[in-house]
């Protein structure tokens, strides 16, 4: 079985079904963003992501090189892939808000960069492929589709959320002696985190980075709906 290429023929049809699948699930959330058709569109993407984030994992226990410091679904990839269809279900704002900020940055780097071994046709690829794409596609879906835009409050929300995971996982690293969230040292392939410096500088960067611009991925909604409503004729006027 051929091993995966970064940037070979396999990863860049996969990133042209990135881009076909947003346009194309932001075109279907405009067209009937509320009441039961749009429910019932949120809740087939859902049950897709589930319908390969579950497989993906059960194959990562089953695999005979399983270990415990590198094979628990502690990745925020992996959490994504929850929290997203938690999100399409029941359009909960946090969920929402996490699955923006996660899905624009974080899993669409695990994309651009991924840390994956096996090439079309195996299973694990089409798996993974399957979970990460769908993840930026609820979001865009979300966003841009049905118009659940994100605000300050989300912003605070996801930085909240994604503390929590990251402390959580120090933990975990610090038990098990693993690399969850590649918090203790770099990924074995390449990655934007080998331009952050060595352990902990490139923690502390990358966190920077993060904050913002997921604050620069909050403004221009914040300030088009303020500008919005000191239009003319618009609610208080």
């Amino acid at each position: 079985m051929d091993r995966f290429t970064p940037y070979g023929v396999s990863h860049r049809v996969v990133i042209v079904l990135l881009l076909v699948g947003a346009a194309a699930l932001i075109s279907l959330g405009r067209a009937r963003p509320d009441g039961a058709p749009a429910r019932r569109d949120g809740r087939a993407l859902a049950m897709a992501i589930l319908a390969v984030t579950v497989p993906l994992q059960l194959v990562a226990l089953e695999r005979t090189d399983w270990d415990v410091e590198r094979s628990l679904p502690l990745q925020l990839c992996d959490l994504a892939s929850l929290v997203a269809p938690y999100a399409l279900w029941t359009r909960r704002p946090w969920a929402v808000a996490v699955t923006y900020y996660w899905g624009l940055t974080l899993t669409t780097q695990a994309v651009l960069t991924p840390d994956l071994a096996s090439d079309f046709p195996n299973p694990v690829f089409l798996l993974f492929w399957g979970m990460h794409l769908m993840v930026v596609w609820a979001a865009c879906y979300l966003t841009w589709g049905v118009g659940l835009v994100p605000a300050w409050s989300g912003y605070r929300t996801a930085v909240a959320v994604t503390l929590t995971w990251v402390l959580v996982v120090f933990g975990v690293n610090a038990l098990l002696g693993s690399n969850y969230g590649y918090l203790n040292a770099k990924p074995p392939s390449a990655s934007v985190l080998d331009y952050l410096g060595d352990w902990p500088l490139y923690v502390v960067a990358e966190a920077a980075i993060i904050l913002t611009v997921w604050a620069l991925l909050t403004w221009p909604w914040v300030d088009g709906a303020r500008h919005a409503a000191h239009q003319p004729g618009s609610a208080g006027e």
